[in-house]
């Protein structure tokens, strides 16, 4: 289903481009060949099911997610922004015994405990030229329910949760946002999105393949390069986070014309801030449409199209994905109350890694996945998101759960107890703030603590800032009343 999606492109359009990095540029025949390689690669180096992969978006990257596919293998891509001891632990939970990386990595690698296979020290060139000689094999036919990709989100109580994405879940998340979003084949993409996320993934990954259209990718964000790409290469579609488009609108070099070959601007992974958005349309005339998902529905449940817009919403839920609105009693709410989002469709995960109690938790037995976030649908069907129902943050367009930062924070020997809360942030969407309270006798600083959450927790994860109080407001049973806290911003 998705290895055919790319042979399909390397025979109907062998010689469009397929992905460039900046440093080399594929086609869809090349890189049909590259997975090619890939594929024998993996079934030598391992014999486990599933399959790491560590790299930046780049050529690289769907040539390895490819060709573990085409070795009938799960790939686990893997989140380069954590900390060593935060990585072991999805390592250790998805079971796997080899990633495939780049150099870059080997010192984050080296803190795992499973053998690198390095692509640098590959002969990947001779063998793809090798590969021109031979005839394609047939790709496999896998169960469109069987696992394609697991995807870990960070866990509370530090534990990571890894997310079985099907084989149907993410060729009908493709399909159905290319034609809910009437993106046709003469657009190109601008991939800056890291391919360890699901929005990476699917919109900047998988997506283009569908249409066989070019993508663009900086392996780093950088606003600057990102602009002058844009203008360059007259890239139509950009799919990022709003601290993404946040920077551009900051940069001094962009002038009124840098983003004229916009087609399609889409802002999903956090909520969108007005001055963003305002800004956006006031000096280069381009209207940031929001989209909403999570990992666990592949991701796109709703999105505003070029034809379907309404300001401050989230859009429609794409074809063939339903969504209700559902009061704390379960019960189905009216339009423009609020209540918590549920979604249905083949976007919806398989379920939690080894975990079938949290799936079962999260999925009811008709089906819905209940997100946990809070919104409301008006009368033509447009969704708002005006809250979420759990405490996790969104840094960065990263999740973040804040019991895994205060679990860190209260192994310092000078902590009694910790309490995590979000920020508001025009930069990243919110930040992490830490309120301490300290052991009897003990005198931390503030930035002795941050400095002690930085050595074990990655740098979105790190709060932004620590209160240390004397006492913390707290309810009947003794526990932390978080909504107590923000009064204290």
């Amino acid at each position: 289903m998705l290895v055919d999606a790319l042979l399909d492109a390397a025979r109907g359009s062998p010689k469009a481009l397929a992905v460039d990095d900046g440093v080399r540029a594929v086609s869809y025949r090349q890189m049909a060949r590259l997975a090619l390689v890939m594929r024998g690669i993996v079934s030598r180096e391992t014999d486990c099911e599933r399959v790491g992969i560590m790299l930046p978006a780049s050529a690289a990257f769907p040539g390895a997610l490819f060709g573990a596919l085409w070795a009938s293998r799960m790939a686990v891509p893997l989140n380069f922004l954590l900390r060593g001891e935060e990585l072991a632990r999805v390592v250790r939970d998805a079971q796997i015994d080899v990633i495939l990386t780049i150099k870059h990595f080997r010192e984050l690698v080296g803190q795992l405990g499973v053998r690198a296979v390095f692509l640098e020290d590959l002969p990947l060139k001779r063998k793809m030229l090798l590969a021109t000689l031979r005839g394609l094999p047939a790709p496999p036919q896998p169960d469109p329910q069987a696992t394609a990709v697991i995807l870990y989100t960070s866990g509370t109580s530090a534990e990571p949760k890894g997310v079985e994405l099907s084989y149907r879940n993410l060729h009908s998340n493709c399909v159905d946002a290319i034609a809910s979003l009437d993106i046709d084949p003469r657009q190109s993409f601008l991939n800056v999105l890291p391919p360890f996320h699901v929005f990476g993934l699917t919109a900047n990954v998988l997506v283009p393949v569908f249409l066989r259209v070019p993508v663009y990718a900086l392996p780093r964000f950088n606003p600057l390069h990102a602009i002058r790409l844009v203008a360059q290469r007259r890239i139509s579609v950009v799919l990022a986070i709003p601290s993404m488009y946040a920077a551009m609108l900051r940069s001094k070099s962009a002038g009124a014309d840098s983003f004229r070959s916009i087609y399609l601007a889409i802002s999903g992974g956090e909520p969108l801030a007005d001055s963003i958005r305002d800004g956006f349309q006031q000096r280069f005339g381009v209207t940031l449409r929001q989209g909403y998902g999570l990992t666990e529905t592949s991701p796109v449940v709703s999105a505003c199209s070029l034809h379907a817009y309404r300001e401050g919403s989230v859009g429609k839920p794409l074809r063939n994905v339903e969504v209700r609105i559902v009061s704390t009693e379960g019960t189905n709410l009216p339009t423009g109350q609020d209540g918590e989002i549920l979604v249905r469709g083949p976007n919806v995960m398989k379920g939690y890694f080894r975990k079938p109690e949290e799936t079962r938790r999260v999925i009811d037995t008709e089906g819905w996945f209940h997100t946990g976030d809070i919104g409301r649908l008006d009368a033509d069907g447009f969704l708002f998101i005006t809250g979420r129902v759990k405490e996790m943050l969104i840094v960065g367009g990263e999740n973040v759960y804040p019991r895994e930062i205060e679990a860190v924070l209260e192994t310092h020997e000078a902590v009694l107890q910790a309490a995590v809360i979000g920020m508001p942030d025009g930069l990243r969407g919110e930040v992490p703030v830490a309120f301490v309270l300290p052991r009897p006798g003990a005198t931390p600083t503030a930035e002795e603590l941050r400095a002690f959450a930085r050595q074990k927790l990655a740098s979105h994860k790190t709060p932004r800032r620590v209160e240390i109080r004397d006492d913390l407001p707290t309810g009947p049973t003794g526990k932390i009343l978080k909504r107590k806290l923000r009064d204290l911003l």
